[in-house]
């Protein structure tokens, strides 16, 4: 990775600073132009950026699953700031309020859309994303614009370092939904990254009588028992005796055919599985004989709606996932941070600091 060593600086008229993906280990602080919020829309100041396992991908192999960049794109999705500027007519907080971004814009018109299931429109678009071209441009800016229904006011009292975890803690969220009631259940979940202590978190909250978590990092295990794990075990050692002989519902935050085929060989008859984690591309070795032979429940859990209002809600009455944040690092040294997400031994969410002289 190469960066540049210049300092954050304000958005002028003349441009402002981004952290830019050219390509495969070619990441970059560009000037980029500053944009101006056109009739309807809203510009927000970016404070806080996480660094998440997508952003890694772009950076690490230029590009994500099956959409490989075409142009260099700005990255990040996980952000927090306060709105700058209303373009005319734009119904949206006032100037200077603290937000964070639905990183979405579905189309509202679709199938999906209208039964409302929105984080699966066939027509949206991500911040951040190389699934359409031209690309959708991402967060990692000092300003970004966006449209007014992207924008969730922070309430008083949640600052805007904490409100940077509205977006992954809304994936865990619709997990967590997906799962069912959690009440007094018994639950695996089967990897300790950022999303997965997060689940970890709202399992607690949403009352999981036991909640055992499996990963291959004991810096990740110690998260996830600091935000409300009961048990945890090394993914590598089948004869660790926190393994649970049974669980009602299996969580995959790994994004690993092992991880899923530990959840699903735990599961009781009639248990649910949630696929979270992404899959490597292609064909995956899958348990298929257990789902049907125990007449397992598998349901997928990609990205969320409406959760990010309660995400934010949750943060402000102290939900305690501040374990979860293990770095802060100013916007020049965005190489450093992606160093710092990728060293899963000492980090688990980094946070750029996009903020006008930030010196973290």
């Amino acid at each position: 990775m190469s960066h540049s060593s210049v300092l954050s600086s304000a958005p002028t008229s003349s441009g402002m600073l981004a952290c830019v993906v050219h390509g495969a280990h070619d990441l970059r602080i560009d000037t980029i132009p500053a944009p101006e919020p056109g009739p309807g829309l809203v510009a927000i100041d970016v404070a806080y950026g996480g660094v998440c396992g997508s952003d890694m991908h772009y950076v690490n192999h230029g590009g994500i699953g099956d959409f490989p960049l075409q142009e260099p794109m700005v990255l990040g999705h996980e952000v927090s700031g306060t709105v700058a500027a209303l373009g005319d007519g734009a119904q949206a907080p006032a100037v200077g309020t603290p937000v964070t971004v639905y990183p979405a814009s579905p189309c509202g018109v679709c199938p999906e859309c209208l039964d409302g299931r929105a984080n699966v429109c066939r027509d949206t678009r991500y911040l951040g994303s190389s699934m359409r071209f031209p690309h959708t441009q991402g967060g990692f800016a000092q300003r970004i614009v966006v449209r007014p229904d992207q924008v969730v006011a922070l309430p008083d009292g949640l600052d805007l370092r904490r409100g940077a975890l509205a977006e992954p803690l809304s994936v865990a969220l619709h997990a967590v939904r997906r799962a069912g009631d959690v009440r007094g259940k018994r639950v695996l979940v089967t990897g300790a990254g950022p999303i997965g202590a997060l689940v970890v978190a709202v399992l607690a909250h949403e009352g999981a009588a036991q909640i055992v978590v499996s990963d291959l990092v004991d810096g990740a295990l110690a998260i996830s028992r600091a935000v409300g794990a009961t048990a945890t075990v090394r993914a590598d050692d089948p004869a660790d005796p926190n393994w649970p002989d049974e669980v009602d519902i299996a969580i995959d935050a790994s994004g690993s055919p092992h991880g899923v085929a530990a959840g699903a060989a735990r599961l009781v008859r009639g248990g649910r599985l949630v696929l979270l984690g992404i899959l490597p591309p292609g064909q995956t070795p899958f348990p298929g004989n257990l789902v049907v032979t125990r007449e397992l429940e598998v349901v997928g859990a990609f990205r969320f709606h409406d959760e990010i209002h309660d995400a934010v809600r949750l943060l402000a009455d102290g939900l305690d996932v501040d374990a979860v944040i293990t770095g802060v690092v100013p916007l020049h040294e965005a190489s450093r941070a992606f160093e710092m997400a990728a060293d899963r031994a000492s980090s688990s969410k980094v946070l750029l600091d996009l903020r006008a002289g930030s010196s973290s």
